[in-house]
This record gives structure tokens, C-alpha cells and sequence, in this order.
């Protein structure tokens, strides 16, 4: 069995920060570079209605795949502090149990969107064909989410034990299946947006089975499930999964509304606000996986009481970010011509990618400041603070700057005012980050920090 101990409680932090973040988006770009190369292979077939059915399922795919990142934040959590405190046997059972209530609940939850998925496409703005087209991609990827979940469940837990590799590996293998399918199905056996969900499928079940092998050859596997073991996992788990989830469903629901705003320019101008859905997490997968990769370090460290490396670790993020988001905007700007040869980019798609690549993805850094304050709400005790940043950000930080920004400029004014209303809540997001890990020092510190501590002066007089 691989070493499950604490592994962030020492060395420096920028380095775990940049390894945990570096491996995570390798494993996270390859499934979004085959989301990429999707909507490359629709926009060759020529048909605008096809590349917007994907822009409006891939609003509904972000809603259902938020429910499965908001059980991996528990799961990631409460794994890592339980590392960090020493307590072996207690990280094993809440991964346990935390991997069971996310298939239950998903399989509930994917049932509740699938037998609506109609309503949800039309109130985005979809009509006629493009609508028709987007519910039949979803209605066979939707079932899947049960599967997603174990390797998002599974994958947080292998960060916690900081084995960023192998969680990697999961998603890589998820994303070489699609790649491989990807032409054949939709090409070979002409099945057009069919093929491209069912190689979407099959990139689910090789993730979840990918992610769990490890965890059952080193890391001890899993308990027997039992009402015993699970009930009193119930309510931490749920303490951290419902405001994670929660907070989750506010980007899918604010990317609704701006993709509603966007549908009364025309399919163009949709199709190139989901070319910009599908490029925007291959540039910042980095940072879209630093969320999930600093999680663990702060919460071993929270978990072992030392709250000075915790505030080092938030403090690195940012300038993690910033590093990140300067380098690629530079990437994006250079490469405008390569995004109008591969998409034929043309009238209010070209406006719209190009006002993305370079000027507009800098504000992307107000993101990373609510991701990372995000991942310290949730691994010290205040997770609804992640609830109410990321639902203002989403709702009084999108609406009513889309709505002036459509006003004014249009269609480019709609992407605009999606990022502009950033600023706000990342400086909301900072202050209440700073708050929340001052108050982590005082006295007053749970059951987690004291164990951990007694945990490591063991460790130190043997």
C-alpha cells in the first residue's frame, strides 16, 4: 500500500501548489481539448444549428457536471483534514461513503434533469431544429452522470492523498477514449451529434473506472458499506457537499442566462460564444484545476493546525494565478489566427473569439481569486461563504452587466459584461478569505487541529 500520510505538511507550498495544479489540468485539458476537437469536427460539417445545439447542451452538461464537483469538494475536504489529523481508518470511511451518497444522489439528480431536458434547452433560447438536436445529445449523455461522479469523487480523493498523478491519469485515459471515438463515430459511422455523445460516454465509464483502481491497489480501498458507517458520515459530508453544490449550480445557471441573452444576436453569434465556452477551460485549465489541487494543502494543513503554511498556501494561489493568467492571455492574443482557420470564423463568431483571445481572457484573473478563496471557505469550516461569492457572482455580477452590456454594444457587449461583473466579487471573495483564516488562528480550534497535533509531536519524540 502507497504512503497515505499527510503529504503538504512540509516543503515548500508554490511548489505543491504548481505540481498538485500542473498535473491536475493535464488531466483536466485532455478531456476539454476532446470537448475542443468535438466542436472542430461539428464546425466542419457546416451546419450552424449543429455547433449551437452544442453551445446550449453544453449549458446543461456544466448544470449536471457542478453536482458531481460539489460531492468531490466534500469528499476532498473531509479526506484531506482526516490525512492531515492522522486518522487513517476515518479518511478511508468518508471515502467510502462520500463515493456512495454521490452516485445516489447523481443518479437522482441525472433523472430529475433528463425527464425535463426539453423545458431546460427552450428556456436558454433554443427553437425549432437547434433544439431538437441539443435534447437528443443530452438525453443519452445526461444518464451517464452517475458514472462521471465516481471519477470526480474518485479523483478528489486521490488529491487529498496528494496523488495528483494518478487522478490525472484517470481523466487522460477519458479523454484518449473520446479522441479515438470521436472520428469514428461521428465521421465513420456518420452519426454526427450522436457519435459525439456516445464517445462522451464511453469517456465517463473509462474515468470512474480508471480513478478507482488506485485507490482500492494503494490506498487501502474501501470500507463495507453499512447504515452504521454511513449515517454518521451523513451530516459532515452534507455540510460541506450541499453549499458545494450549491455553489456550483451558480455558474451553469448564470452561463444560461448569458447564453439566453447571446441566442437574440442569431445561431452565429451562439455558436461563437460556445467556441469560447469550449477554448476558455483549455486556456485556464490550470486555474479551473487549482481550485480542486490547493484544497488539499490547505486542508492537511488546517487539519495538522498550522495555519501560517494555510495562509502561505492562499497567498501563492494568487500569485499562481496571476502568473498563469498573464502567460496564457499572451498565448490567446498570438493565436487569433489559428482560432479563425480551424472554426471559419466569420461576423459575430470572429468578434466574439477574438475579443476572448487576449484582451477579455485577463479578466479571467477575477476568477482565480474567487477559486482559490473558494477552496480556503471550504477546507476551513465556512463553506456557504462559497455559496453566496459564487451565486452574486453569477446572478448580481452577471445580470445586470450583460444586460447593460448587450444594451450598448451588442452581442461582444454580452461577453463583456460576463466577465466585468467579476471585479466585485473577487474582492468580496478576498476580504471574506482573509477573515475566515485570521479567525482559524484563534484558540478555538476543532477537533481536526488538536489531533493533528498531537499526531505530529508523536511523530517528532519518535
Amino acid at each position: 500500500m502507497a504512503d497515505a500520510q499527510a503529504k503538504f505538511l512540509q516543503g515548500s507550498l508554490f511548489r505543491h501548489i504548481t505540481v498538485m495544479s500542473l498535473t491536475a489540468s493535464v488531466g483536466l485539458m485532455a478531456v476539454f481539448i476532446v470537448d475542443f476537437v468535438d466542436m472542430i469536427f461539428i464546425s466542419l460539417l457546416g451546419q450552424a444549428e449543429l455547433a449551437a445545439a452544442i453551445g446550449y447542451a453544453g449549458a446543461i452538461l456544466f448544470f449536471t457536471t457542478s453536482f458531481g464537483i460539489g460531492m468531490a469538494i466534500a469528499a476532498g475536504a473531509l479526506v484531506a483534514r482526516s490525512l492531515g489529523a492522522g486518522d487513517l481508518a476515518l479518511a478511508r470511511r468518508r471515502s467510502t461513503n462520500a463515493l456512495l451518497f454521490g452516485v445516489i444522489f447523481g443518479a437522482l439528480f441525472a433523472l430529475v434533469v433528463w425527464l425535463n431536458l426539453a423545458s431546460f434547452v427552450a428556456l436558454m433560447g433554443a427553437q425549432d431544429e437547434t433544439l431538437s438536436l441539443a435534447v437528443g445529445y443530452l438525453q443519452i449523455i445526461v444518464p451517464s452522470l452517475p458514472f462521471l461522479m465516481v471519477g470526480m469523487i474518485g479523483g478528489a480523493i486521490l488529491r487529498a492523498h496528494g496523488d495528483a498523478r494518478r487522478a490525472m491519469m484517470a481523466t487522460i485515459w477519458g479523454g484518449v477514449v473520446n479522441a479515438v471515438l470521436d472520428p469514428i463515430l461521428i465521421f465513420g459511422l456518420d452519426l454526427d451529434l450522436t457519435g459525439a455523445a456516445l464517445a462522451s460516454v464511453a469517456a465517463r465509464l473509462t474515468i470512474a473506472a480508471v480513478a478507482l483502481r488506485p485507490l482500492i491497489r494503494f490506498y487501502g480501498g474501501f470500507d463495507r458499506p453499512t447504515a452504521a458507517n454511513m449515517l454518521p458520515d451523513a451530516r459532515p459530508i452534507a455540510a460541506i457537499a450541499v453549499p458545494a453544490i450549491l455553489t456550483q449550480l451558480a455558474t451553469p445557471i448564470g452561463q444560461a442566462y448569458v447564453t439566453r441573452a447571446m441566442s437574440q444576436f442569431g445561431e452565429d453569434a451562439v455558436a461563437g460564444m460556445a467556441i469560447v465556452g469550449r477554448l476558455t477551460p483549455i486556456a485556464f485549465g490550470i486555474i479551473f484545476a487549482l481550485s480542486g489541487a490547493i484544497g488539499p494543502i490547505i486542508g492537511q494543513n488546517a487539519g495538522a493546525g498550522d495555519f501560517v503554511r494555510v495562509r502561505r498556501a492562499f497567498r501563492d494561489g494568487l500569485v499562481f494565478v496571476a502568473i498563469v493568467i498573464v502567460t496564457v492571455s499572451i498565448l490567446l492574443f498570438l493565436a487569433r489566427p489559428l482560432w479563425a482557420f480551424l472554426f471559419k470564423l466569420e461576423g459575430d463568431a470572429r468578434t466574439l473569439v477574438f475579443l476572448f483571445a487576449g484582451p477579455l481572457s485577463l479578466a479571467f484573473f477575477f476568477n482565480g481569486i474567487i477559486f482559490v478563496g473558494n477552496a480556503a471557505f471550504n477546507n476551513l469550516n465556512h463553506p456557504y461563504y462559497s455559496t453566496w461569492v459564487n451565486w452574486g457572482r453569477h446572478t448580481l455580477g452577471t445580470i445586470p452587466f450583460v444586460m447593460v452590456g448587450s444594451a450598448w454594444f451588442g452581442a461582444a457587449g454580452v461577453l463583456v459584461g460576463q466577465y466585468a461583473g467579476g471585479l466585485v466579487f473577487a474582492i468580496i471573495a478576498y476580504v471574506l478569505a482573509v477573515r475566515v483564516m485570521a479567525k482559524a488562528e484563534v484558540p478555538q480550534e476543532d477537533a481536526f487541529a488538536r489531533q493533528g497535533r498531537l499526531h505530529r509531536l508523536f511523530h517528532l519524540r519518535r
